[in-house]
């Protein structure tokens, strides 16, 4: 089975996407490590890797051409990104929605920095990444439609949003509609 897990930074896609690997023994490819890596290996914040993605499409392309790649040799594999659920054929695609507010309270928690702070990365990053997306690819990231299950999750706790994916994977798995 191939499920891609697809979302905002902040609204929970690696927590969820842990959860789900293990559960489920699904390999984990993230597209996220990968942008950071590549940011690491150039000495750079992720914000000014941002800008350089935004100026070169190839490392995004270098990124999602990685997943595609793998996605098409493997089975039990489960792929974290932003744009994973619109371009690897997966039994289930899931995108995780999430109000802005609570992503910038997530991310200032998570890396010990001011909500003002975190709300101001996270608007940069995602106005970058949503004109990079249109030029890049011509796809408007707040269009869900190619998404099998989208999830509040800023209404459900991280538990309660996991159980959501684990009953909709268990049901395909149950009925055999994709696996």
């Amino acid at each position: 089975m191939i499920v891609t897990i697809s979302g905002p930074p902040g609204s929970g896609t690696s927590t969820l996407s842990n959860v789900i690997t293990d559960y489920f023994n699904l390999a984990y490819i993230s597209s996220g490590d990968m942008f950071r890596a590549m940011a690491k290996e150039r000495g750079v914040s992720l914000e000014e890797f941002g800008y350089m993605a935004q100026a070169d499409p190839a490392i995004d392309k270098q990124i999602d051409g990685h997943q595609v790649e793998v996605s098409k040799h493997g089975d039990d594999l489960l792929f974290e990104g932003r744009l994973s659920g619109r371009f690897i054929d997966a039994e289930l695609k899931i995108m995780l929605k999430t109000d802005i507010k609570v992503r910038a309270r997530r991310i200032a928690q998570r890396e010990n920095i001011s909500f003002e702070q975190a709300m101001q990365e996270t608007l940069t990053r995602q106005e970058s990444e949503a004109k990079r997306y249109r030029e890049f690819y011509d796809i408007d990231i707040s269009d869900l439609s190619p998404y099998d299950l989208v999830i509040e999750s800023s209404v459900w706790n991280p538990e309660a949003t996991a159980q959501l994916a684990i009953t909709a994977i268990r049901s395909m798995k149950k009925k055999g509609l994709r696996d």
